[in-house]
């Protein structure tokens, strides 16, 4: 398809022009480390700051821009190695009508990356190169993520924009903790770790019913009640968390919020009973009216 849209417009791959991008993008890659490693240091040492002054959750924060770096560092060695092996394949790209199997995962990896990596003309330029080499269904299939688009699952994890989930944080703190010999000390119960931790299992439950194939719609009508029950529960659930912020320094409130916290969820359990046959208790839990729609 490259081919025949250069043809029609009369238009040549070149590859010396795409080699010598690759090496201008290296070239680009060492400036582009040097600036974000100097944004890791300044962040992991802000958490070390933290950590040591005992305000733990703070730190626990501010490592989400310390994963961040690291994950950007990740991508351009990515990147790096990448143009190099496009160096040495130059020929390949040269001769070939369409992407080479070989090549496909790499190629995709760029045109993924491309629009995601900030200041960065060479990976523009690339981009642009490989687009008319391969296609615009090609890199529009890599880019937005389409079937078989051929894009590593590192690389959009890397490149993710969502807050990492807390237990990726939590082990990059105690990583950051143990070489600075701090012992960490975080409250688990405290609202804030709470609330994340009920977004993160509402978040688990959205995914995991996406992936569910349901037999009829009556299964999948059954499956619709039980997750709106278990969503009413959880959204009570964080706003009980969300007002007892207020009380955050206050240790008798905090036990009072972390034991009707306890009993909410304990009550909530009991009424969202999965087993066939059983009907889940939805009263007070969902909109009567919002309930009937999931049957339309």
């Amino acid at each position: 398809m490259g081919k025949k849209l250069d043809a029609l417009l009369g238009r040549k791959f070149k590859a010396s022009k795409l080699k010598t991008t690759l090496n201008l993008a290296i070239c680009r890659l060492s400036l582009l480390k040097n600036h974000r490693l100097a944004r890791f240091t300044i962040a992991r040492s802000d958490v070390i700051q933290l950590l040591r002054l005992n305000h733990h959750q703070q730190a626990l924060i501010r490592v989400e821009q310390v994963i961040k770096d690291q994950n950007m560092l990740d991508v351009y060695d990515m990147i790096h190695g990448y143009c190099d092996l496009l160096i040495q394949r130059i020929n390949l790209i040269d001769k070939a009508n369409d992407c080479p199997g070989e090549l496909k995962e790499l190629v995709s990896d760029l045109l993924y990356a491309a629009p995601r990596c900030g200041e960065f003309p060479e990976l523009q330029e690339i981009r642009a190169i490989l687009t008319t080499r391969f296609g615009k269904k090609f890199a529009n299939c890599a880019i937005e993520l389409r079937i078989n688009c051929g894009v590593s699952q590192t690389m959009i994890q890397k490149l993710s924009t969502r807050q990492s989930i807390l237990e990726c944080r939590m082990k990059m703190l105690t990583g950051i903790a143990k070489e600075n010999g701090i012992v960490l000390q975080l409250e688990t119960s405290s609202p804030e770790i709470k609330k994340e931790k009920v977004v993160e299992k509402i978040e688990n439950v959205i995914s995991f019913s996406e992936s569910k194939n349901y037999k009829d719609a009556a299964d999948a009508a059954q499956d619709a009640f039980e997750s709106a029950a278990y969503a009413a529960a959880a959204a009570r659930a964080a706003v009980k968390l969300a007002r007892s912020e207020s009380f955050l320094y206050d240790s008798s409130d905090s036990d009072s919020d972390d034991s009707s916290y306890g009993n909410e969820l304990l009550h909530s359990g009991k009424s969202y009973n999965t087993s066939k046959g059983q009907q889940v208790n939805l009263e007070n839990k969902i909109n009567s009216t919002r309930i009937k729609r999931l049957y339309v």
